[in-house]
């Protein structure tokens, strides 16, 4: 049975997931924010298998992810460095380690998100952009945007109270 086609779905979360949902893919990127650009350093770090490192590495370029490029001629060897669009993703890793740090580290947190500067530990949140306020429950909503199609303004209706 084939899988569907995330990409191809208006929703911006299934678009998401269809470039980075594969949790190799995820951990490849928090490696490619720690500093790995290589092959080898990847596979050490991940301990992945040669051909799941290989297929992980070549949809993340393809996704636009990771730019490839080449250090060695003889023989040739590739470098994988984070595009704008990968660094884009590092709110999102950050959000992930929050978020597991929270619920699923009973013996407490083995990685911590720090103030560069004064080491003083941060805590994430979202904020709109515009105004500074924290994204809450009860403050904001998914709500249709200028390209929606019918589907999505009917589900997001169904789902808003009248």
């Amino acid at each position: 049975m084939q899988r569907k086609n995330l990409g191809d779905m208006q929703c911006p979360i299934a678009r998401s997931l269809e470039r980075v949902g594969e949790w190799w893919s995820i951990l490849i990127l928090r490696d490619a924010f720690q500093g790995l650009t290589r092959f080898d350093q990847f596979q050490k770090s991940l301990e992945i298998a040669p051909n799941m490192l290989t297929k992980r590495l070549n949809a993340l370029v393809e996704s636009g992810l990771l730019e490839r490029r080449q250090y060695s001629e003889h023989p040739p060897r590739d470098e994988y460095v984070l595009t704008e669009r990968g660094r884009d993703f590092r709110p999102v890793l950050w959000a992930l380690l929050a978020w597991g740090n929270k619920h699923f580290a009973p013996e407490g947190a083995s990685v911590v998100l720090v103030d560069s500067e004064t080491g003083t530990p941060a805590d994430p949140i979202m904020v709109d952009r515009t105004t500074g306020r924290p994204l809450t429950e009860l403050a904001f909503k998914s709500a249709p945007g200028p390209a929606a199609d019918e589907r999505t303004r009917r589900r997001h209706a169904a789902r808003s109270p009248s």
